[in-house]
């Protein structure tokens, strides 16, 4: 089973147990977080492609730790006008780690939902 879930402007096709490192979430390591923005849904039998999204359907998730990427340089320079500007960029990622794909009508647990 996989599904294709959307955070932070971007796509990640996901699995259950995979470690994904997505842009920052507000969460405390070692939380519990549901990303609810699901594009598709697979399991062995079907595919299910949301229009845009899969309605009822979320992605468990654990958050495993807050770590920051490569540093980046920005270097302008304006040739013969004396003008130089050097600044460095390092973005805040989470690491997750996939729990469960819950699909409509599931809790977390595995049990159906209320």
């Amino acid at each position: 089973m996989y599904a294709v879930i959307r955070t932070g402007g971007k796509q990640y096709r996901v699995a259950p147990r995979d470690v994904i490192e997505v842009e920052r979430l507000p969460a405390e390591a070692g939380a519990a977080v549901e990303l609810s923005e699901v594009l598709a849904l697979n399991d062995e039998k079907s595919t299910v492609i949301g229009t845009p999204l899969v309605n009822g359907a979320r992605v468990a998730a654990t958050v495993l730790e807050h770590t920051k990427g490569d540093k980046v340089i920005i270097f302008k320079k304006r040739r013969r006008k004396n003008y130089r500007r050097r600044t460095g960029h390092r973005q805040s990622y989470t690491m997750l780690r996939i729990d469960e794909i819950l699909p409509a009508g599931q809790s977390r647990r595995g049990g159906v939902a209320e």
